[in-house]
């Protein structure tokens, strides 16, 4: 029966999200890019690989140590529940004074559909660029997020709000009122992995590369930046994360789209700059 529940919710996910990138891709990136994208997308796939490799290299990680996490956490982490309440006290209470059944529907919506859409609609806008720099930062940037929070995620253990409070929380409880969307937040998450808030960090980068590529861009910033924004909001409105979570998120976006700009060159490597010559020669000597 999970499998039956797990499956409908992928589809729905995946209908869902796949409708919104088409949209976007019509309405942000246009046919001139798309040609363009259709003609090199081969010499921008390997200019692109090691930033490729190294972000499926971090994600079968991630994969790997939601089996092994726990033994290791439970050995090596810090129990931090109790002091995050002790510092924060009640203060992701203050939206069930503003609940409604329509703010839960949104955010809830935004929680799951427009993460999922968030996260992958950038790659596609900055793999239509001429240049590869910045889908090559992104893809190092999503890459930090991931390494760094899995650290974390080892060195802390901490429950949310849901988990300390949920007699309080039950207005706005993402699984209370959505149950099924357990079946899908068990396959990639486990209730210990809080601080930081990686759906916080990972659209706060989204949102802070979108203003960076506003000019490439200009009517996609606005939509990311209240996409991001109610990402944020969605985890404490939802009772899945405390509000130091959600800084600690903000910090590590930051952090991790500072070293992306450091860790990524303006130029492709030595490997790929002898590819793209090749294929310049190869098609002079045809023309």
């Amino acid at each position: 029966m999970d499998a039956d529940v797990l499956t409908q919710v992928l589809t729905q996910v995946a209908v869902v999200v796949s409708a919104l990138l088409l949209t976007s891709i019509v309405v942000f990136v246009g046919r001139e890019r798309l040609v363009a994208t259709a003609r090199e997308w081969r010499s921008r796939i390997r200019a692109s690989a090691p930033a490729l490799a190294g972000l499926a290299a971090v994600l079968w990680l991630n994969r790997v140590m939601r089996q092994a996490g726990p033994g290791i956490s439970e050995f090596i982490g810090l129990h931090m529940t109790k002091a995050f309440y002790d510092i924060e006290g009640e203060f992701v209470l203050v939206f069930q004074s503003i609940a409604t059944e329509e703010l839960t529907a949104y955010f809830s919506f935004i929680y799951v559909y427009g993460y999922a859409f968030l996260l992958i609609f950038p790659g596609i806008a900055y793999f239509a660029l001429s240049e590869t720099r910045t889908f090559r930062r992104l893809l190092t940037a999503y890459s930090l997020n991931y390494v760094l929070g899995l650290v974390f995620y080892l060195l802390i253990i901490a429950y949310g709000p849901r988990n300390v409070m949920p007699e309080e929380l039950t207005v706005t409880m993402l699984y209370d009122n959505s149950p099924e969307y357990q079946h899908l937040t068990r396959e990639v998450n486990r209730n210990t992995n809080v601080f930081p808030s990686l759906h916080t960090s990972l659209s706060a980068t989204v949102g802070i590369f979108a203003y960076k590529t506003r000019s490439s861009y200009p009517k996609w910033f606005p939509v990311a930046a209240v996409l991001a924004v109610s990402v944020a909001i969605s985890t404490m409105y939802l009772g899945i994360h405390w509000g130091i979570d959600v800084v600690a998120g903000l910090t590590l976006a930051v952090s991790c789209v500072w070293l992306s700009d450091r860790l990524v060159g303006r130029r492709p490597t030595a490997a790929v700059r002898r590819y793209l010559d090749r294929r310049l020669e190869d098609r002079d000597e045809r023309e």
